[in-house]
């Protein structure tokens, strides 16, 4: 009957320490953690970290949103660890699903977590139709004529690599191949 940890975060720019210090305290005796959306049905470390559990472990989480983003994905994680024979413990709600009241209230939550997600999508999308009504579109703005123009004749002189380019236009590389592709297709 252990504590087994599980730690995610979004993107790798983010930082998961402050999960890591809480599942410790929590007294999980080993974590898995991992970099990606919880939007993914692939998640290498929370598979790793299932299929090290056996039965009377606890999953410990910190918040709910680590463990996934819609309610079909959290009903189905927790009916997999019931099977299993496990439980699952969510720090900052101090939740346990070792009794039915945390059960219920697991639920209820898995539902909240998934209507904050959806409208939050929805006010993303309201955002980008407002935006786009005033003539704005999402996204990276494009570049100039002058700097396209720059980065063709660079290339056509055969004197620099596409990196030495990008760092001159104070472009990506990528955009590099991109404005130069882009010109091909034109000629």
């Amino acid at each position: 009957m252990s504590k087994i940890g599980y730690a995610r975060v979004s993107t790798r720019h983010q930082n998961l320490t402050s999960q890591l210090d809480m599942l410790k305290e929590a007294g999980c005796i080993k974590i898995f953690s991992e970099k990606v959306s919880g939007k993914k049905t692939d998640r290498t470390e929370l598979e790793n970290c299932l299929e090290y559990m056996r039965d009377g472990d606890t999953l410990v989480i910190t918040k709910l949103d680590r463990l996934g983003r819609t309610t079909k994905q959290l009903i189905e994680l927790s009916t997999e660890l019931e099977k299993r024979g496990m439980d699952l413990e969510i720090i900052n709600m101090n939740v346990t699903t070792k009794d039915p009241m945390g059960k219920m209230f697991f639920t209820m939550m898995s539902a909240f977590a998934e209507l904050e997600a959806n409208l939050m999508s929805e006010r993303t999308k309201k955002g980008l139709e407002s935006a786009r009504a005033r003539g704005r579109n999402g996204g990276r703005p494009g570049i100039s004529e002058d700097k396209k123009a720059m980065i063709k004749s660079l290339y056509e002189t055969q004197q620099y690599t596409g990196s030495k380019i990008a760092e001159m236009a104070d472009v990506s590389r990528a955009t590099v191949y991109k404005v130069v592709n882009e010109s091909k297709e034109m000629e």
